[in-house]
C-alpha cells in the first residue's frame, strides 16, 4: 500500500522554516480543501492524484519520495 505522510512531512516544513504548517494555511497554498488535506493526512488508504501530490510538494518545498511511503501489504 503507497500512504501519503503528510502530517510528519509537514512537521518537517514547521521545524524547517519556523513557520507553523496548518492543514488551513495548507490549504490556501494549494488551492486544496482543508477537509480533503485531513483526509490525506488521517485517512491511510485515502486515494488522491499526482496532480494533489504535486501541489503539496511544492507547497511544503518536499519531494514526492518524501510525502510517499511504500508498505508491502504481505
Amino acid at each position: 500500500m503507497i500512504s501519503l505522510r503528510l502530517k510528519a512531512v509537514m512537521a518537517a516544513y514547521s521545524e524547517q522554516s519556523n513557520e507553523r504548517m496548518t492543514y488551513e494555511r495548507l490549504a490556501q497554498r494549494t488551492g486544496l480543501s482543508k477537509a480533503t488535506l485531513e483526509s490525506l493526512g488521517t485517512r491511510n488508504a485515502y486515494n488522491t492524484s499526482l496532480k494533489t501530490v504535486d501541489k503539496i510538494c511544492k507547497a511544503l518545498q518536499c519531494t514526492p519520495e518524501e510525502l510517499l511511503e511504500y508498505k508491502n501489504d504481505q
